[in-house]
């Protein structure tokens, strides 16, 4: 809206000449001012007009810019529900697989167990099923060296029995067989089947006196335990002596608790 700007020629044009008629000037002039309290009036109005739109169109811009922001946040729920889903998803696959692969080994081992387990159950058959052969071949060694002594070719025959089971035993040797020919030696229940007692006085009780079957093992495994007699009447057999390392332990005990009654002897005179 334009604004009428008066300047020094407009008043000197619009100045009223002399003698002109006063009472239509004056009433021009309170026409004049009425209008421009009108103007004033429709400025101030425009005014707020406009700043009523302003704060319309910033109140419209802020909800919009609310809205979208609202909308923002949804989508940033929405992704993080979606990345605690799939940590969640990660973590359930690690720990299946961390089990697949306990349950693994496990199977793993137990089958490699079983199949040792039956590859020695195996090799103890077999083994066990020899074991008579090698008695008949002690058995009849001894009776041939017994019965036909002077006879050159009948030795000669004897000995080359005795190779071959030499030869059998070391092969059983090397898949860990081990022989138990316990005679002399302190009767053992775990290892040895008493099958009589002999007195005799002069070796200590509960010895073994005769071996009629020698004894197996394979590895820690006893596979045939040793048929034997065992003595009685004798005297008792005396406890075995400790080892070097359990002595030296119970002479630093002994020592230490020897310099700890002197310690305290010494303190009570002190006293």
């Amino acid at each position: 809206m334009k604004v009428p700007i008066e300047t020094e020629d407009d008043k000197a044009t619009t100045a009223p000449a002399e003698g002109a008629d006063t009472t239509g000037a004056a009433q021009a002039q309170a026409a004049d001012e009425l209008s421009e309290d009108e103007e004033a009036a429709r400025v101030e109005a425009a005014k707020r007009a406009g700043e009523q739109a302003a704060e319309e169109d910033f109140k419209a811009d802020a909800d919009k810019i609310r809205a979208e922001r609202d909308e923002l946040q949804k989508k940033l729920d929405g992704v993080s529900e979606e990345i605690e889903s799939a940590k969640k998803q990660a973590a359930d696959s690690a720990n299946r697989l961390a089990r697949l692969q306990a349950d693994w080994e496990n199977y793993r081992r137990r089958t490699a167990k079983e199949r040792l387990a039956e590859k020695e159950r195996a090799a103890e058959k077999l083994v066990v099923n020899l074991l008579p052969v090698l008695d008949d071949m002690e058995r009849a060694s001894e009776h041939a060296r017994s019965t036909g002594e002077g006879d050159e070719q009948l030795m000669q025959f004897v000995e080359g029995v005795n190779a071959i089971h030499d030869k059998m035993y070391s092969i059983l040797n090397r898949e860990g067989v081990e022989v138990i020919d316990p005679a002399g030696q302190a009767f053992d229940p775990n290892l040895h089947q008493a099958i009589g007692r002999m007195e005799n006085s002069e070796v200590y009780d509960e010895t073994v006196a005769q071996v009629y079957q020698k004894g197996y093992r394979m590895g820690d495994k006893i596979i045939r335990s040793a048929m034997v007699t065992v003595s009685f009447g004798g005297p008792k057999r005396p406890a075995p002596e400790p080892e070097a390392e359990e002595v030296s332990e119970a002479e630093g005990a002994g020592t230490s608790a020897d310099s700890k009654a002197q310690d305290g002897a010494s303190s009570e005179k002190a006293e």
